[in-house]
């Protein structure tokens, strides 16, 4: 099987160098903080969070708006681990007919489609003869919103 050429968004691999940021050991209600949460900050390996096989697992920034509906926007960046099992209900990266799509995973009795999170996005049933292959599971995935 051939593997298909990486689009002008290629997945980096992951640094294995700490990323170091403030974690705040608070949840975030949609109101007012207490006051006495100000205080407590520590610092956490944003990448030790989120990365379980950093051998396995790549960046890469999404272009489009079929997955909105599972917050996964037009210019997000998604976090692909490649030695994670497929399973029913994950978000994936696949290659269809040579081509990278993001959708979310429905396996059952031996068939697969790849359904976006977008109604106005038709799902894909592959054909009889088609190439689809699940490339990696999306684990987390970022959305920047200051430019």
């Amino acid at each position: 099987m051939q593997v298909p050429t990486l689009p002008p968004w290629t997945p980096l691999l992951v640094s294995s160098a700490p990323l170091w940021v403030q974690h705040v050991r608070a949840k975030v209600a949609a109101g007012f903080a207490s006051p006495a949460e100000d205080h407590q900050v520590d610092r956490i390996d944003l990448m030790r969070q989120l990365v379980r096989h950093p051998q396995a697992t790549f960046f890469v920034r999404v272009q489009g708006d079929s997955m909105q509906g599972a917050g996964i926007l037009d210019g997000s960046v998604v976090l692909v681990d490649k030695a994670i099992k497929p399973l029913h209900g994950h978000i994936v990266v696949a290659v269809v007919d040579g081509d990278f799509t993001c959708k979310r995973l429905f396996s059952r009795g031996g068939r697969m489609r790849l359904k976006a999170e977008n109604p106005t996005y038709p799902d894909i049933v592959p054909r009889e003869g088609q190439l689809v292959e699940v490339w990696g599971v999306v684990v987390a995935h970022i959305h920047q919103h200051l430019s």
